[in-house]
């Protein structure tokens, strides 16, 4: 019993042989991605070495046919987009910023030189295989979608304006548009322009020229309007305004500076990051820098004095962006760092002023228009006075500046002096005269926000019918002539 059943049964612990395989040589797994199949790798090599690796590919290739079977395996197609298929026309053509994803193409140094493998700068800037190809002009389609621009509605304008006769037509041209005030249709226009709505052709991509000046008149205008909050939303179409996209070939900057210098106040408001506007100003200082050194290398007074007037505007600027961002402390020792001797004209000087003002510094202020006996020139006697006048109401001296605003109004037929009269009598107990002097200014022709804000709040003050003087007084407005100042108004103008 114990043989038959040790011979049925295998010991245990005992190892079964296993059944013998074909063996097959291990294939290529070469892919697309590698560097010596690209075409861009096979032009950087010498001829010679170009040769052998062609030889050496091919014969590669065919052994992994013969492996395979020559049938049963085919070989793999490349993918769409990879380096193995050549690249389409529309590789080549330039793109707004949001759509650049690829890498920007390479280009070969000039003659001359060693060849070297070298970023261009930015997308269309010539092929790779040409020397000293010129770069294609940059494609601004992205400015031209009709999903950006956002329909203006007139709801909250006030019927006299809406209702008069003195609303454009369709068809005015822009330039005539702002010069008679009318904003609103001019951003309308604008839009249209850029569009091609209503018929009219829309620019060629390439003319950025008037691509850009059309969305500044359409950004200038939305925050003319009171509808800032939609020109934010509008200027993110700009992106980053100092890409590569938007520099050419002499290294300029192919945004207008008036463009540029909106769009950082917009785009920093659009994403709720004032700190984004400080950084932005300080790189178009650094730039107006290097522009004021170029024109005094050449001597360009005329040149030196435009860029010097933009870079005493870009540190009084970025003072009123730490003003709004609390950041009083910054704000007082930046203005403190700004030289005395680049005060510029009396606006930079009044700018300067009222911001010394708005943090509390009348001395300060009072400083602003008055130089140091070293400096060269004698300061602005008008700029000066009325200065003066601001500092005194600062103080709460009323009569001292109703005073000193009477002086001036014999000389000068300012507006800002007049609502400046006006609101000082006011605060002296004289409301009914204040309220005739505002009134007067609108019966000559007018119109600023300040002082239809003003005088509505003397309405409010006077009488408990403030709101049928309101109406009243939008249709005293609405049938004066149009100025370049602005004709149509809105309800806020009129605290309605």
């Amino acid at each position: 019993m114990d043989q038959e059943s040790s011979s049925q049964h295998p010991k245990g612990h005992q190892r079964t042989r296993s059944a013998v395989k074909a063996t097959r040589p291990r294939s290529s797994t070469k892919g697309p991605l590698d560097v010596d199949d690209t075409p861009l790798a096979s032009l950087l090599l010498p001829p010679q070495q170009q040769t052998n690796q062609k030889t050496s590919s091919s014969h590669a290739e065919q052994q992994h046919q013969m492996i395979s079977g020559g049938h049963g395996h085919q070989p793999r197609a490349p993918v769409p987009g990879s380096p193995l298929l050549p690249r389409s026309p529309a590789a080549h053509s330039p793109a707004p910023p949001h759509s650049r994803r690829q890498p920007p193409p390479l280009s070969i140094s000039p003659a001359g030189r060693s060849p070297r493998m070298s970023f261009s700068p930015g997308p269309g800037s010539g092929a790779a295989s040409g020397h000293g190809a010129p770069r294609p002009p940059p494609d601004f389609s992205h400015l031209l979608r009709p999903d950006i621009y956002h329909e203006l509605t007139p709801l909250n304008v006030p019927p006299p304006f809406r209702q008069s006769a003195k609303q454009p037509s369709a068809s005015t041209p822009i330039p005539d548009l702002l010069a008679g005030g009318h904003f609103r249709a001019a951003a309308v226009a604008a839009a249209q322009a850029l569009t091609g709505a209503n018929g009219a052709p829309a620019p060629d991509p390439v003319d950025h020229a008037l691509i850009l000046s059309l969305f500044y008149v359409r950004l200038a205008c939305l925050t003319l309007i009171d509808a800032t909050a939609l020109a934010t939303q509008e200027v993110k179409a700009l992106e980053d305004l100092n890409a590569a996209f938007y520099i050419d070939e002499t290294g300029h900057n192919l945004i207008p500076w008036e463009l540029r210098v909106l769009a950082v106040r917009l785009q920093a408001i659009s994403f709720a990051d004032q700190r984004r506007a400080v950084m932005s100003y300080y790189d178009l200082a650094r730039e107006a820098r290097l522009r004021l050194a170029e024109a005094a290398a050449k001597h360009d007074n005329s040149e030196k004095q435009l860029w010097r007037e933009r870079l005493n505007d870009l540190g009084v600027r970025v003072a009123g962006v730490l003003v709004e961002m609390d950041d009083l402390k910054g704000a007082v020792e930046h203005l403190a760092s700004l030289k005395e001797s680049d005060n510029g004209s009396g606006k930079m000087q009044m700018a300067r002023a009222l911001l010394w003002l708005h943090l509390g510094d009348v001395d300060a202020a009072r400083k602003c228009v008055k130089p140091e006996q070293s400096s060269e020139g004698p300061s602005d006697d008008m700029t000066e006075r009325i200065l003066n006048a601001l500092c005194d109401m600062a103080d709460g001296k009323y009569s001292e500046a109703l005073n000193q605003w009477e002086e001036l109004s014999k000389v000068s037929d300012d507006e800002m002096v007049g609502v400046n009269r006006g609101v000082c009598l006011l605060y002296v107990g004289r409301l009914q005269e204040g309220k005739n002097l505002l009134e007067s200014l609108v019966d000559s022709g007018r119109t600023s926000h300040t002082l239809l804000f003003n005088l509505t709040t003397m309405y409010e003050l006077c009488t408990e019918r403030s709101r049928t003087l309101k109406v009243q007084l939008t249709e005293k407005v609405a049938a004066l002539e149009p100025t370049p100042f602005g004709w149509e108004k809105t309800n806020v103008d009129f605290k309605l």
